[in-house]
């Protein structure tokens, strides 16, 4: 898993966990006041007592219209314009699925995201949050900056395309899968007593 994303083709065991990594790339960075653009949510399965990312059980990525235009400012970050997004609209029933299986939810800046999500989905606020960027301490380890991109560079992890959902996704999930130099997975220490 380290390396590359497993799907997983065969029965989850019950005695692993489920966990859902999500990201969202939006209009801007108030909750109240900016929508979301694009969500993608990657449920994947874990070995609870070792900490490790077994596989991928299932994702969603979708694109959303929002009420008013995209700013530019925004745009030249993620790449996402109004032409993207006209008429498409996210599938609320996969995501409340894809939500309600995993036993907790996690993003690299969860405050953000959590933010965001709860405004369409409520539900979400009542599930438990881990987040990647806060809950490792990136700095004791010798990196610079907790951002999401930086950490990928550092740890030569490509990915498609920087800010969009699904590529930091899937992005994060290899970085979490990774081994630091205590020989566990940062998805082991993120976990901490939750395992």
């Amino acid at each position: 898993m380290e390396n590359s994303l497993c799907y997983l083709q065969n029965e989850i065991l019950p005695e692993w966990g489920r966990a859902a990594l999500l990201d969202v790339e939006t209009t801007g960075l108030s909750p109240d006041t900016d929508e979301i653009l694009e969500l993608s949510i990657t449920l994947f399965a874990f070995e609870r007592n070792q900490g490790r990312i077994i596989g991928i059980i299932d994702e969603y990525t979708g694109l959303r219209e929002p009420r008013r235009s995209i700013p530019r400012r925004v745009s030249e970050i993620h790449g996402i314009t109004m032409k993207d997004v006209r008429g498409k609209q996210l599938d609320h029933e996969r995501i409340e699925q894809l939500i309600g299986a995993a036993d907790f939810l996690i993003a690299h800046n969860a405050k953000f995201d959590r933010g965001f999500l709860s405004k369409l989905y409520p539900g979400v606020a009542s599930k438990k949050w881990l987040c990647s960027m806060q809950g490792i301490d990136w700095h004791r380890k010798g990196f610079s900056s907790r951002s999401l991109q930086n950490l990928l560079f550092s740890h030569q992890i490509v990915v498609e395309q920087a800010h969009r959902a699904d590529a930091d996704v899937k992005g994060c999930l290899r970085l979490l899968a990774r081994s630091n130099r205590d020989g566990n997975t940062y998805f082991c220490e993120l976990l901490g007593d939750r395992k």
